[in-house]
């Protein structure tokens, strides 16, 4: 067992930076190579330096002119703060934060080595097309110009849709904003981005449980845990630095660790009990500790009564996973079972973490939901120290989903139904029906007309379905003829095979990046590719939102190398070729290019229009307060003690209610009773009505501090505030704001104060007439609210009130604006209500298959989707291995950036399988042979075999970092000169196979089947 052995202060290294050898003189980039050694030394400069990293100090590393830019790492959702050293506009150096409450100034390898992500001699340079079967450089206005003509024609003939707009995670929020809004423009909802692929089952699952669907509490409040489990989730490899708030745990409160995975990883290098399932088996394992909770009534009965609906079912479920028939299904022995829930029943409170091993499978839903219902149980929900902390992959996968870039709802989770429309509609001051009017419209089953604006897109997982799949079968006027996959690496998806034909068939293939992808080079085009050069995050600025919803604000470290842009200025340029642009900037100020829109009034429209999850309080100007007081801020709590953030949370994380000048605090852990709204606090949010088949979905008897509503209550309207009497407390401008949106005019010279101060609406008439507390007799007339202004308004709420009145004045009442309500264990909407065991649709326990069969084939997000066709026949004999994958340490999703990073590749250069010692030696295959990996839909990879005991008999895990290789052919010469990846490997989604999640589309890539034979 670990035990603490120092204060937590980081000792800083005495050797000086290799910076001071140079920074006597000006330097230009290839001079700073040159002079620290960089160009030709690899890793022999981090060897020569002792493979330290040292505090960011001007002084000690150069006299001259060295500027600090503050900005966050690239990769995973962490969040670590960069610091930067420029000299000259160079970017010369890098330090870790050490004032970041997230990173603590620590790096992993990729963090440490983002500098030669922007500095890379391997990107995108330029823009390119081919033709002829040759790259050929072009101009940004030709590139413009011929793919929005394209694009254009395609739109004229086979409608909006037919052109597919693939979004990304590594957009900062402001651009992940305008990229949703730029397709709503375009009008189609066939946008999406990584989220869908990574953690779509999390935010579906969680959110349909307690209202949210993100990270309940954060990395730092992990040091409160006595006890840690971990599924399906190798943070050592995918988070490294979350590691050091885990570790941190189990050193201070000799917390145990529990990690479930069906491979013994870095991660499960550490834990206290490692448990090995079989792949595919989450909710077994999970009813199987259920099963021992329930039978000892180690449950959290208090807590189950009056914040948890549905438990009782859960219950008759849980019944029936016994631990023989847990055994027979997942592997793991009961009796191992029963310690992990004694351990957690009496280490209370404790966390459960999970990544994409939970969320990748058809019923992955059904996984994210027993988790849920698992700390619920527990009564490990809205405490410090429990939660479910969901990590997130990309740096700011949790910022783009909540900014809609998702094809089944629109900014904030609004949906995609006329209402949520209109709401966008008037923060854009849009007029509604030319927006309606860029959409196309289809037959529903009644024979009438209806608009795809209203419709799920086609989701980023099937987008290769949108291609192949017969017209007559898809849910829009034509196939997708067009893909801009904008900041993507389709390596990253399974079914490569298909993939390959259907980036043939299309008309136009755009890809907009750093770096040219696995898009560039997988297929055997001739012509009708386009490769636009994306600067990367350290060339521009803005927020980003970590894992736990904090926001950052970014710093641009340098300007755009080569001849780069900015994801937002790309998206100016195409909104000016198309037509909408004065129309979808008519509030946002551009820059002196009269094109690009400004980063900070961009995260200022957000702020008008995301209510829903509290994006509304996190103004440019709090952000980069924040930024610059890292200091300030408790490295457990994360709240700010002293200084001008006083009393925030860092980062202000959403939900930060009202308005900026509200000053709401953040919200550091979701569902925390113990503290009022105004300072963090939160209940259960009421999403799912007031009563299911007569049974009370509210809260019973419990309520924040302070709450003078002490019970549950259901989600605040105008309606609700004139009935408690609270209408009152609204002032003149909120009032003034809701009438706008309902349509009512007022007289606007009555009422209003010179000075712009809003006056408390206590003294005057509220709006059904009654007379005012300060008005005197004779002045009611002067009111500009008519005497109908409450009939008008009754039916806004907390989320469409663009005032934010309503969300002050439930606050002001120390209640939660989205009601006070149980978490629900059923979700009578879903295919599965209550969370079961399903077989994955290629598995080689046939035995299992007939008591725990899979869907039934059916269509959802416009298309025919598989489920029990495939099941029903049996792969195993010719494929009796079950294939797996996941992350390393080295590199981050494609791979794209990390494997073209020098520093990087050089740590891992082979695309390899982990065999087990018994399944290698029946195949006949020894430790660094090259061997053939098949899958059944015949994709086939070769890879190196790494003999090992890290995966159980019958299984395999590969990699998905790799791509550049595709079915034994090295694909290296189709690479623009110079921006080939220093490593190439084949994809493990080549042998990867179909299979979809029954409610979003995510892809199946952890329980597959393969057979392994010697290249």
């Amino acid at each position: 067992m670990l035990r603490k052995k120092t204060n937590g202060v980081a000792r800083r290294p005495q050797r000086t930076s290799i910076l001071s050898e140079v920074a006597q003189t000006s330097v230009d980039r290839r001079a700073f190579l040159r002079g620290s050694g960089l160009a030709i030394g690899g890793l022999a400069a981090v060897a020569a330096t002792g493979g330290t990293v040292q505090k960011a100090n001007a002084a000690s590393t150069a006299t001259g002119a060295v500027d600090l830019k503050k900005s966050v790492c690239t990769h995973c959702s962490v969040g670590c703060t960069v610091i930067a050293e420029v000299q000259d506009g160079v970017w010369t150096g890098q330090e870790p934060g050490w004032d970041s409450p997230f990173n603590l100034g620590a790096h992993c390898a990729k963090g440490a080595s983002v500098r030669e992500h922007a500095h890379g001699e391997r990107r995108l340079k330029y823009p390119m097309k081919k033709e002829g079967g040759e790259w050929k450089r072009i101009s940004w206005e030709e590139a413009i110009n011929e793919i929005g003509d394209g694009m254009m024609s395609i739109r004229e003939e086979s409608g909006p849709d037919s052109v597919y707009w693939l979004g990304s995670a590594k957009h900062s929020n402001e651009q992940a904003y305008l990229f949703r809004k730029f397709a709503g423009y375009w009008g189609t909802n066939n946008v999406d981005h990584q989220a869908r692929i990574c953690h779509s089952t999390t935010v579906a699952g969680v959110a349909n449980t307690w209202g949210y669907g993100a990270m309940t509490n954060s990395y730092n409040d992990i040091h409160n845990s006595k006890a840690i489990f971990i599924i399906g989730g190798n943070p050592a490899e995918a988070h490294p630095v979350s590691l050091l708030h885990v570790l941190r745990a189990k050193e201070q409160n000799n917390a145990p660790l529990i990690v479930c995975d069906p491979r013994f990883t870095r991660t499960a290098a550490h834990a206290d009990e490692y448990v090995r399932f079989r792949p595919g088996s989450d909710v077994a394992l999970i009813w199987g500790i259920l099963w021992h909770i329930f039978e000892n009534g180690w449950e959290d009965k208090e807590f189950i009564r009056t914040r948890v609906w549905g438990m009782d079912q859960i219950r008759e479920e849980v019944a029936k996973w016994t631990p023989e028939e847990v055994e027979r299904v997942t592997g793991t022995p009961g009796e191992q079972l029963r310690r992990v829930a004694r351990t957690m029943a009496n280490n209370r409170p404790g966390t459960v973490i999970w990544c994409m091993g939970g969320t990748q499978h058809t019923n992955g839903n059904n996984n994210t939901r027993a988790y849920c219902i698992l700390q619920l149980a527990l009564g490990n929900m809205g405490t410090s120290g429990g939660g479910t902390n969901i990590f997130r992959g990309h740096d700011n996968v949790q910022g783009a989903t909540d900014l809609g870039v998702l094809s089944h709802t629109l900014p904030g989770y609004y949906g995609l139904s006329k209402g949520s429309w209109q709401h966008w509609a008037r923060v854009w001051e849009e007029d509604f029906d030319w927006l309606s009017g860029q959409f196309a419209t289809v037959k529903g089953a009644d024979g009438k007309d209806k608009s795809l604006m209203n419709e799920t897109g086609i989701p980023v997982s099937r987008w290769i379905d949108g291609i192949l799949e017969d017209a007559e079968n898809i849910d829009q006027p034509n196939n997708v003829r067009a893909m801009v996959l904008w900041g993507h690496a389709p390596n990253s998806q399974t079914r490569m095979v298909e993939m390959k034909k259907a980036m043939e068939k299309l008309d136009m293939l755009v890809v907009v990046d750093p770096y040219p992808t696995v898009s560039a080079v997988l297929h055997d085009r001739t012509d009708g590719v386009y490769l636009l050069p994306a600067a990367t995050q350290f060339e521009t600025y803005g927020s980003v939102t970590a894992s736990n919803r904090s926001f950052q604000w970014r710093e641009k470290v340098v300007d755009p190398l080569f001849e780069s842009k900015p994801d937002h200025e790309i998206i100016g340029l195409f909104a000016k070729k198309f037509g909408f642009h004065d129309r979808m900037f008519r509030n946002i100020a551009l820059e002196d290019d009269g094109v690009t829109p400004n980063v900070e009034d961009t995260l200022r429209e957000i702020n008008r229009g995301m209510w829903t999850i509290g994006y509304t309080g996190q103004s440019p100007e709090r952000l980069k307060l924040h930024m610059e007081n890292q200091h300030t801020f408790d490295k457990t709590t994360l709240k700010a003690i002293g200084g001008p953030a006083d009393g925030d949370y860092y980062g202000l994380p959403w939900p930060s209610w009202g308005t900026a000048e509200m000053k709401h605090p953040g919200t550091p852990n979701l569902y925390d009773m113990s503290k009022p709204v105004a300072e963090g606090g939160l209940t259960f949010r009421a999403r799912f009505g007031v009563e299911h088949e007569g049974d009370n979905l509210l809260a019973e008897g419990v309520a924040t501090p302070g709450s003078e509503i002490q019970d549950g209550y259901p989600e605040f309207t105008m309606q609700m505030l004139i009935d408690l009497g609270w209408d009152s407390d609204l002032t003149d401008d909120e009032r003034r704001i809701m009438a706008g949106i309902v349509g009512l005019e007022l007289d606007g010279s009555v009422g209003q104060s010179d000075d712009g101060d809003s006056d408390s609406a206590q003294g005057i008439s509220s709006g059904d007439g009654t007379q005012g507390s300060d008005e005197e007799v004779g002045e009611q007339s002067m009111s500009p609210f008519p005497s109908d202004f409450n009939d008008k308004t009754a039916s806004l709420n907390w989320k469409t009130d663009l005032s934010g009145g309503i969300q002050r004045v439930a606050i002001k009442h120390g209640c939660a604006p989205f009601g006070n309500a149980k978490a629900r264990t059923v979700v009578w909407t879903f295919p599965d209500p209550v969370p079961v065991h399903r077989e994955p649709l290629y598995t080689n326990r046939r035995d299992l298959v007939e008591d725990y069969p899979t869907y039934e084939d059916r269509k959802f997000y416009r298309l025919p989707t598989m489920y029990a066709s495939i099941q029903k026949q049996d792969f195993s004999k010719d494929y009796p291995i079950i294939l797996t994958s996941g992350r390393l340490v080295e590199y981050e999703g494609g791979g794209d950036e990390t494997r073209s990073n020098p520093w990087l590749a050089e740590l891992q250069q082979d695309m390899f399988i982990e065999i087990h010692p018994r399944d290698a030696n029946n195949i006949g295959v020894r430790d660094g042979a090259q061997v053939w990996v098949e899958g059944p839909e015949g994709g086939k990879v070769k890879v190196m075999a790494m003999v090992t005991e890290r995966v159980g008999e019958g299984v395999a895990f590969m990699p998905f970092h790799f791509g550049g290789h595709f079915q034994g052919n090295d694909l290296r010469s189709k690479y623009p000169d110079g921006a080939d990846p220093y490593v190439l490997g084949e994809s493990t989604n080549t042998a990867q196979t179909y299979g979809y999640d029954s409610v979003t589309q995510m892809q199946e890539t952890k329980a597959t089947l393969c057979k392994i034979m010697p290249a």
